[in-house]
Parts: C-alpha cells; sequence; structure tokens
C-alpha cells in the first residue's frame, strides 16, 4: 500500500508520532511519502529532547527510502530553502501524492 501523508504542524510530539508510524509502516513493506505543509515545513527545525529524537526519526525514515516534500511557497514564507531532506514541492507535487496514494492522512 502506498500511503501519503499529509503534515501541517510543528508540535514536536505529533510529528514524532507522524515520523513513528511512517517507519513503521516502511519496515511492514509500504511506500510512504510525506508532504510538508504550513508549520510542518518547518520539520528541519524542530529541536529534539529527552522525549522526541524527531531527527534520528528523520534520517530513520529516509534511511527506510520514505520521500518528504515541503511545500515551496510555504519554506519561503519562512525564508528557507530546499534541503536534502526536504526538496522543494508545488501544489501539483501534493496533487499527484493525492492521486497516487492507497491512503492519505492529514496530521495538523
Amino acid at each position: 500500500m502506498k500511503l501519503g501523508i499529509i503534515l501541517q504542524t510543528n508540535k514536536q510530539e505529533k510529528v514524532w508520532n507522524v515520523l513513528r508510524l511512517s517507519i513503521t509502516a516502511l519496515k511492514a513493506s509500504h511506500q510512504v511519502e510525506i508532504f510538508l505543509l504550513s508549520e510542518g515545513s518547518e520539520l528541519e527545525n524542530i529541536p529534539d529532547n529527552q522525549n522526541f529524537d524527531i531527527s534520528a526519526k528523520v534520517k530513520e525514515f529516509i534511511e527506510l527510502e520514505g520521500k518528504i516534500y515541503a511545500c515551496g511557497t510555504c519554506l519561503k514564507m519562512r525564508g528557507k530553502e530546499e534541503s536534502e531532506v526536504c526538496p522543494v514541492s508545488t501544489m501539483s507535487d501534493l496533487l499527484k501524492l493525492i492521486e497516487t496514494s492507497d491512503k492519505v492522512l492529514v496530521f495538523g
């Protein structure tokens, strides 16, 4: 199954749980693509703490061949540029993710 996940928050616990679910799905041989929208585009700047190791989860997700895309407009509004972890994407890319996914989950 292919999961499309739209992440619209920068809240540590919510992001951490999205990554945990995504990693679990990848380990169960599913495909997972995450599209960062709104506050979700701040993923790389969310600090780790003793409860939420977000950077480690992002690294594990990518190592398991999960894909992350970031809304270019959302990045630009925050003065950010694309990165290796979060390449710039468009609404057309989000539409394609939705069209090609078996299930779409939205977390915000």
